[in-house]
């Protein structure tokens, strides 16, 4: 089998930006497991699905839908939708969406699938705890919640979007709530996973943290 380095953690907490850094330094693929929760996301949306839907009617919207990660992109139904699932609409109705079993069913063999083609650098909320627990290296990425509303406000103002930081932060909060108060799967750390606290640190500090960790082979 190949080989997994897997990062769980909450939002905005940077799991993105390392999980790239560290695979390019392996030679190993990123796969944007939020990527993909977006994806699907934005597929139910466009149905017509809101938080109040019916689990039927999220199975019935997710039989029409077909969401893969190749190459650093994301395809929906063989479209790429790349850039359209960075919105903040899609990444609130991702965390949403998330908490229903059936989408995480939907998701499981396709995260794991991609890992028979390749090694891989995997970041999301349950890679340590659910997808890999097998994994390599295990790491927990964490920040404050007001770090995290400042990067993640400051990465969508980058990309034109009007964003309210005060916003940003109430919505952070919730969503920390959700993720790690679902019954399914929820936002937790692996007991064997390795913490690190990014608040303060600039991306190379943390790079250079968890780097180490992997080339000492330690636990």
């Amino acid at each position: 089998m190949n080989k997994v380095v897997a990062i769980d953690g909450p939002s905005g907490a940077g799991k993105s930006t390392i999980a790239k850094l560290l695979a390019e330094e392996l030679g190993y693929q990123y796969l944007d497991t939020g990527a993909l929760y977006r994806a699907v996301a934005l597929s139910l949306l466009h149905a017509g699905l809101n938080e109040h839907s019916t689990d039927s009617e999220v199975v019935t919207a997710l039989e029409k839908t077909k969401v893969s990660f190749r190459s650093g992109k994301v395809f929906l139904n063989r479209k790429d939708v790349s850039q359209e699932i960075r919105s903040p609409e899609a990444s609130h109705y991702a965390s949403v969406f998330s908490a229903r079993r059936a989408v995480r069913e939907f998701l499981l063999d396709i995260q794991r699938e991609a890992l028979h083609h390749a090694n891989l650098v995997a970041e999301g909320r349950d890679m340590t705890t659910v997808v890999f627990p097998y994994a390599s290296g295990k790491f927990y990425l964490d920040a404050s919640a007001e770090e995290r509303a400042r990067r993640r406000s400051l990465e969508l103002k980058a990309k034109g979007y009007d964003v309210d930081e005060e916003h940003m932060l109430l919505d952070i909060r919730e969503r920390d709530a959700r993720d790690s108060g679902r019954d399914i799967a929820p936002l937790r750390k692996a007991e064997d996973a390795i913490c690190i606290d990014s608040t303060g640190l600039s991306v190379e500090d943390v790079f250079r943290q968890i780097l180490a960790v992997i080339r000492e082979g330690r636990p």
